[in-house]
């Protein structure tokens, strides 16, 4: 039992954002204001008061922020996270005296009863508010009480207004207040874990004339391009040096020419392993180039973080106590049956030795931020133990909390929400394989209206070198600029696989298969990024609109509206205040003109369904006058496939002149 008697009478329950009984942090960026909730309440008829208490990093101190009913005994409150790293807070409650008393005594007034005892009681509760106060108030509630104290009926009368409430609010009595059994935690981030656009890109195959091996280099060539498409972090494949042991030819072929250039996921050979770079792509000085570079245009670099190995890899022959044995001696090679990766060695989790594993892969990590990284991409991270991700993580954002990491986790759903909670700053989705309005609407949802927006933050891509989705193989280039035009503007964070996205390709290796006919996995690509078929131009008009469109920078302002068509698509995102309201129609069909009637939630977005507004399609250029919910549509995918509308409101001026803003 409380040390204090059992005299605490406040209840605290349901905080939010607390995300696993508080085991949990929440994830929030660097200029978000954390929304804080609770249930607060008390036996009896007493009045209630309540403040969030926060701190930041290793700070000993509380700040205070007071909590506001908001009806039904829930209590709301929120502070800025202004900075990266961990904030942390709680919530305490306990009866106002003073609140109650005041309450009362208005009630009393009304009703002409003799209040002399109640003026004591008054003054009293003022008077011991005094000590607790600054000089100045202190002595302002003084005088308040010496009046209750006195005969003077019209000065009392003014004691119960709301400036002596406000005053005697800020120095409340906290010897019997209740606190929340747990201090929650909110994980921090620097703004592009929030926002951004990759684009993905294999080195090997930078150069843009006939087929030859791509450099760093000639990735310096390619940034002016990635750059004016509008996209702020390059992430590159692995970009270590390629085992030739069981080496895949073409198309996943078991068996290599000597002219094939292996998957570079098959990381090791004599020239090294993680902390190395393939001989033929270049040196570290030149990824050092690469990244100034690309800084130079807004561009950060990530790099894949690939835990596995070739059979060359050194640590198969240094630390052969990593990998799993078969019991004909050999190690057991990487499979997701019918898939064989013969040319990976996967590491041992299990291992007798994993503490040293761990502090190694550490130190893999370590090396390249100490070269500048400060975003990996994470291949797999689910076929590796969560305990490790959630002490790598932790141990990375401890000394380096700039550092981000996505998980390409394409798993159970419950397993992949389990990776978020270890730390991952993005994760993959199931963007790529929800087509149909009620996919998408029903998994987006989820995303952005459960507990699961808290710690789970969603990075689209519509296509990867491992996923072709059929929708692109058979949707011709509408249904390329359908997908991205959904993922920039569903998602925040989004991310394409090019060139083989801009320039549309298509074909698939084989009917059923999800995988790229001649895949860039196993071969050199040579693409034409300069091909009239190209969406570069699409792509650097909605990157540009996200950018210049707060609304489309956040995920939790996300809400669908009807349509009363099947194969369209309706949403919208504004920004905390609304100042910023884009509307998104999009066709889900490529092949076909779809039209008909929206019907918008005017309430949620500001509007009045008597007022006009304006709704300009950013990238058509076309405005259309709309008046209330019911708005007609019209949507070609041979031109455009979606409205991307910035809402103007209609206002009318003093002078009579009409504006929109």
């Amino acid at each position: 039992m409380d040390s204090r008697n059992g005299r605490v009478r406040v209840v605290i329950e349901a905080v939010r954002p607390e995300i696993d009984c508080g085991t949990v942090p929440a994830k929030r960026v660097a200029g978000d204001v954390v929304i804080v909730e609770a249930d607060i309440f008390a036996d009896g008829h007493d009045s209630v008061a309540a403040d969030l208490l926060y701190r930041y990093g290793q700070e000993e101190v509380w700040r205070r922020a007071p909590l506001k009913l908001a009806g039904n005994d829930r209590w709301k409150g929120d502070f800025l996270a202004a900075e990266v790293g961990n904030y942390y807070f709680t919530v305490e409650g306990w009866i106002d005296h003073f609140a109650t008393w005041r309450n009362a005594m208005i009630k009393r007034i009304r009703s002409d009863q003799d209040l002399r005892v109640e003026f004591l009681i008054g003054a009293g509760l003022l008077e011991e508010a005094a000590p607790r106060a600054t000089p100045e108030d202190a002595a302002q509630l003084q005088e308040w009480a010496r009046i209750l104290r006195s005969e003077d009926g019209p000065a009392k009368q003014e004691v119960l207004g709301e400036p002596v409430a406000a005053i005697a609010r800020r120095y409340p009595d906290l010897r019997l207040a209740a606190r929340y059994a747990k201090e929650l935690c909110v994980i921090v981030d620097r703004e592009k874990a929030g926002f951004s656009a990759w684009y993905e890109m294999f080195p090997r195959s930078s150069w843009s004339g006939p087929a030859r091996q791509g450099t760093l280099r000639d990735c310096e060539i390619r940034l002016p391009y990635i750059a004016e498409m509008g996209f702020d972090v390059l992430y590159l494949p692995p970009i270590h040096p390629i085992g030739r042991t069981a080496r895949k030819g073409k198309n996943n072929e078991a068996s290599a020419g000597p002219d094939d250039v292996g998957s570079p996921w098959a990381i090791g050979s004599e020239d090294g392993g993680h902390t190395s770079i393939e001989p033929k792509l270049g040196t570290l000085e030149d990824f050092k180039k690469l990244m100034a570079q690309a800084a130079t245009r807004g561009i950060e670099v990530a790099i894949d973080l690939a835990f596995q190995c070739s059979p060359d890899h050194p640590y198969v022959r240094e630390h052969p106590e990593w990998f799993r044995k078969r019991p004909d001696g050999g190690i057991q090679y990487a499979e997701n049956p019918p898939k064989k990766y013969q040319d990976i060695f996967p590491l041992d989790f299990e291992t007798p030795k994993w503490r040293e594993l761990w502090e190694e892969l550490k130190s893999v990590v370590l090396f390249w931020v100490e070269q500048g990284v400060r975003i990996f991409r994470v291949d797999n991270p689910h076929t590796k133990a969560i305990a490790f991700w959630q002490w790598l993580i932790g141990e990375i954002k401890q000394e380096h909390p700039e550092v981000l990491f996505l998980a390409e986790a394409f798993t159970r759903p419950k397993l992949m929400y389990r990776l978020a909670k270890s730390g991952f700053s993005q994760s993959y989705t199931y963007f790529a394989w929800r087509n149909t309005k009620p996919e998408l609407t029903g998994y987006f949802q989820q995303l952005t209206e459960s507990g699961v927006r808290e710690y789970f933050r969603p990075n689209l891509w519509p296509n990867t070198p491992d996923i072709l989705p059929e929708f692109l193989q058979t949707g011709g280039r509408a249904a390329f600029m359908i997908r991205f035009i959904l993922a920039a503007t569903l998602g925040a964070n989004y991310g394409i696989y090019g060139p083989a996205f801009e320039c549309c390709e298509s074909a698939a290796r084989e009917p059923g298969s999800e995988e790229y006919l001649d895949s860039e996995k196993y071969e050199l690509k040579s693409w034409d990024v300069n091909s009239p078929w190209s969406l570069k131009d699409l792509i650097a008009r909605v990157n540009r609109l996200r950018r210049e469109n707060t609304a489309l920078q956040s995920d939790v302002n996300l809400q669908f509206h009807p349509t009363d068509n099947p194969q369209v698509i309706c949403y919208s995102k504004t920004n905390r205040d609304l100042s910023d309201i884009v509307i998104v129609l999009c066709n889900l069909d490529p092949f076909h003109r779809q039209t008909g009637w929206i019907d918008l939630d005017l309430a949620s977005l500001g509007l009045e369904a008597s007022h006009a507004f304006q709704a300009h399609d950013l990238l058509s250029d076309g405005r259309f006058l709309w008046r209330g919910p019911h708005n007609y549509f019209e949507l070609d995918p041979e031109s455009l496939p979606a409205h991307i509308m910035k809402v103007r409101k209609f206002v009318r001026t003093e002078r009579d002149f009409d504006y929109y803003f």
